[in-house]
C-alpha cells in the first residue's frame, strides 16, 4: 500500500478534525501482534510480552478505520516503539521525508504561530515532532488531562481498527499455522481487503 502524499495527509488530518475533534492528526498509530507457530531455530526472536510467538503488524490508521501505512513482520519481541524505529515509515518520519505539510496555526489559534501536523499513539511510542504521546504519569495537571483524554480518543481508532479487521477476518481468532513468511502474506492480505470491504 502506498504511503500517502501531502494532498492525502491533508485530507486525514481534515478527517480527524472533523470526525475526532483533534485538529491536525495524521492518523492513529498502533501495533498489533500476530500469533503464529513458533518458527524452527528462532529462539526467542519472535516470543513476545504475552508469552506468544509473534509477528507485530505497525499501523497507521485515518479517521475512517482505514489503514493508510502498514509494516508488517517485525519479530514478536519488538515494542511498538522499536517496531517504529526499525521500518522505513519510521525513518521517514525521522528525517523527515514523508511528504507532510508545512506547520499551520490551529484552528482559531492563529496566536500560538504554526504547529506541525502529527501522528498520535500511545506511550509505548517516543515523543517526537510529528508523534505525540500522552502525558505520564496519573497525578498531572488539569489541561494534561484533558489533553490526554483528546488524544486518547483520537487513537483509540487504531484499536478499532484492528478489532473491525480482526472480526471480519477470523484467521485472527487462532494462531497462524505458517512460517513469518507467509503469515505476513495474509496480514497485507487483510489489510488490503479490509480498505476494500470499508
Amino acid at each position: 500500500m502506498p504511503v500517502p502524499q501531502e494532498s492525502d495527509w491533508k485530507e486525514i488530518a481534515e478527517g480527524f478534525s472533523t470526525k475526532w475533534a483533534f485538529p491536525h492528526c495524521l492518523g492513529a498509530i498502533d501495533g498489533k501482534h500476530i500469533t503464529i507457530k513458533a518458527p524452527a531455530d528462532s529462539g526467542s526472536l519472535y516470543y513476545n510480552y504475552k508469552g506468544q510467538f509473534s509477528i507485530v503488524l505497525l499501523a497507521v490508521v485515518d479517521a475512517n478505520y482505514l489503514f493508510r501505512v502498514v509494516d508488517i513482520g517485525a519479530y514478536g519481541k519488538s515494542s511498538d516503539g522499536g517496531s517504529l524505529s526499525a521500518c522505513a515509515f519510521g525513518r521517514a518520519l525521522r528525517e523527515g521525508t514523508l511528504n507532510l505539510s508545512d506547520d499551520e496555526p490551529l484552528p482559531n489559534g492563529e496566536h500560538l504561530g504554526p504547529v506541525p501536523f502529527v501522528f498520535v499513539g500511545d506511550k509505548a511510542f517516543p515523543l517526537q515532532k510529528h508523534l505525540l504521546r500522552p502525558y505520564p504519569g496519573r497525578a498531572i495537571p488539569v489541561d494534561q488531562r484533558v489533553f490526554n483524554f483528546h488524544l486518547s480518543h483520537a487513537r483509540r481508532i487504531v484499536e478499532n481498527a484492528f478489532g473491525i479487521m480482526a472480526a471480519q477476518f477470523r484467521v485472527y481468532h487462532r494462531v497462524m499455522e505458517l512460517s513469518p513468511c507467509n503469515a505476513e502474506k495474509i496480514v497485507q492480505a487483510t489489510t488490503i481487503l479490509h480498505n476494500f470491504i470499508r
